[in-house]
């Protein structure tokens, strides 16, 4: 489920868990919708990535290729982020 700064997602004990939308994007190369976020209880430098639907439901990049194209915008996003 999205909002508009957070996300909520299930984790492996299935517990639900917030976490705050980094940013989102758009990909005509795979005709999909991205969302990137972290999660916003913890420090962690650890960011994920998930495309979804006009529901605001997620589901999982499934190819090596789109994920290699979601790393590359996630990195230009932590460079511009640095250089600001």
């Amino acid at each position: 489920m999205l909002d508009s700064n957070c996300l909520y997602v299930q984790d492996e004990n299935g517990n639900e868990k917030k976490m705050t939308i980094l940013f989102t994007f758009d990909s005509d190369d795979y005709q999909k919708q991205y969302v990137v976020f972290q999660d916003a209880d913890h420090d962690s430098e650890e960011v994920y990535a998930s495309c979804y639907d006009d529901k605001g439901n997620l589901f999982p990049i499934e190819s090596d290729e789109e994920w290699s194209m979601v790393e590359e915008v996630i990195n230009t996003f932590v460079e511009d982020e640095e250089n600001a």
